[in-house]
């Protein structure tokens, strides 16, 4: 489909239910073999596929063509809420993505994993009206644009704290892994700009701002994905009594505030497996729980647990990933497993090794996971 289509179908009054309908038929209708990559056959016989975030530039998606990486989430089109969040711009940016022959699954929004201190939108997280609801309106249109785009899943991060981190630890070889000690964190007690926040005002945020956008996207029909709080975090981390998606708790409760298959995850393994004091015994029924609500996996693994882990690479970790991809396979999981986070190795300043082993190792995974009863 055309953008002149997109653009006359946006504004002819057709309901966004009946349009996002228009645009799913018109996706598949169009050249299977460019716009919807055909399922590899060996892996038939489970429902996810391999992904990346790793960006969209055109060198990039050449790469993801020739290792049959065929499903992305791209760049963040723009921090603000400019022409570049425009259908139109969109819908360039997908045909783009199309034009090497990979499908565009996912965007993400202004959202992101920056600390309060530079989000992109703090009133978000603040109780200021009218400022609030119009950076809530921005979320919407961004949903309501994606939509008549022809893309039908964003992500985002509901976070003041950032991603916090305490430095760099000696990884396999000539390489280097991101890692957390809590111990040695020293902005643990250092407030954020919110200053001191108790649960209920945390919670009443993320309520007060799902409320207003999940219906926005069940009326597009575009799944709103939210990545849980990296890492897990104690009670009154920085003055935040308690930080609402650093626990499987938490997440279960956050999916629970909205019923709507349009509301879920993010599911970031390796994040959870942060959360955990066993993450390579507990992991699994966490996945489990959240059966229904996970509509994109990052797919990475971690060495240690709640308060003390190395984020490493995705074959010598504590968890088992080709249990946990059985475990995906399990509960009927239909989306992308991702790398994320990978290690540093020397040389390779973008990561862009780390990156190409992990695709490589999850489309192994996906293989043996097929090829099982």
């Amino acid at each position: 489909m055309k953008r002149r289509d997109f653009v006359r179908l946006a504004g002819s009054g057709m309901a966004a239910s009946a349009l996002a309908d228009t645009l799913v038929a018109a996706r598949v209708a169009q050249n299977p073999g460019t716009t919807q990559p055909a399922p590899d056959p060996a892996n038939a016989k489970v429902k996810f596929h391999v992904g990346t975030q790793h960006g969209d530039s055109d060198a990039i998606l050449e790469a993801m063509a020739a290792f049959g990486c065929n499903h992305i989430c791209s760049s963040l089109p723009s921090p603000r809420m400019d022409e570049k969040w425009s259908v139109e711009s969109l819908s360039r940016l997908r045909e783009r993505v199309e034009s090497h022959g990979l499908s565009l699954d996912m965007v993400p929004i202004t959202m992101t994993s920056a600390p309060i201190e530079r989000a992109q939108m703090p009133a978000i997280f603040l109780d200021q009206n009218p400022e609030r609801d119009r950076a809530i309106d921005d979320i919407c249109m961004q949903i309501r644009n994606c939509a008549q785009a022809g893309i039908f899943a964003v992500k985002y991060n509901f976070t003041v704290i950032g991603i916090p981190r305490t430095g760099r630890a000696p990884g396999r070889g000539p390489s280097t892994y991101s890692e957390y000690i809590h111990a040695r964190d020293t902005m643990k007690d250092v407030p954020t700009l919110l200053g001191r926040v108790d649960a209920d005002t945390y919670w009443e945020r993320i309520t007060y701002f799902l409320e207003r956008v999940v219906p926005v996207a069940e009326e597009y029909r575009v799944r709103l994905a939210c990545h849980p709080q990296d890492p897990g975090v104690p009670r009154n981390y920085r003055g935040i009594e308690e930080v609402p998606l650093a626990t499987p708790a938490g997440l279960r409760r956050f999916v629970s505030i909205k019923a709507s298959p349009y509301h879920g995850l993010n599911f970031c393994q390796g994040t959870v497996a942060e959360q955990l004091e066993r993450p390579a015994e507990q992991i699994f029924d966490v996945i489990r729980s959240l059966k229904g609500r996970i509509f994109n996996v990052h797919f990475r693994n971690i060495e240690g647990g709640y308060l003390d882990f190395r984020e490493t690479f995705i074959d010598n970790g504590d968890v088992d990933m080709l249990q946990a991809a059985r475990v995906y396979k399990e509960i009927g999981y239909d989306g992308m497993l991702m790398p994320d986070h990978v290690p540093h190795v020397d040389g390779d300043p973008e990561h862009l090794q780390g990156f190409a082993f992990a695709i490589g190792y999850i489309k192994a995974i996906i293989a043996a996971v097929s090829a099982e009863p």
